[in-house]
């Protein structure tokens, strides 16, 4: 059994909303929770790492994507119970707005997809819950 699963207290993770010409980085999940759907590259704090360099780190190895981060947009908490109503899996995602530096966005094990898209395109994707909201607060802060 993984660390992540029946875990005794929740996990802290970082996503990060990409800002480039108008358009947001979204990658499509290669893995559970979420297989399938669309949402911002992220992934765990390790120990010793502050949460904006997780996130600097989680966008680079997922997606090959460096930014310039402007703040927190956002925070999820991502909730599963199992059939017998036990908490399976409690993850905390922190969500930063960032402005793109360098990097198109590549597929890797934990991104299936990866494409950048309008504000008002991302409702079109199956998204993971609360994605829609946290982008609109990424543009904003980024003032776009």
């Amino acid at each position: 059994m993984s660390d992540r699963t029946y875990p005794a207290r929740p996990i802290l993770a970082v996503s990060t909303a990409v800002i480039r010409d108008g358009r947001v980085l979204l990658a499509q999940r290669a893995r559970p929770p979420g297989a399938g759907l669309y949402s911002l590259p992220g992934g765990l704090v390790e120990i010793g790492e502050t949460v904006a360099a997780a996130a600097a780190r989680e966008l680079m190895e997922e997606v090959g994507v460096t930014a310039q981060p402007l703040g927190l947009c956002g925070a999820r908490d991502i909730i599963l119970p199992d059939e017998a109503g036990r908490i399976a899996r409690h993850f905390v995602v922190l969500c930063f707005a960032a402005l793109w530096i360098a990097g198109e966005g590549t597929v890797s094990p934990e991104a299936a997809d990866v494409r950048w898209m309008r504000r008002e395109e991302v409702p079109d994707l199956p998204v993971t819950e609360g994605l829609v909201d946290i982008v609109a607060a990424a543009f904003r802060l980024a003032g776009a």
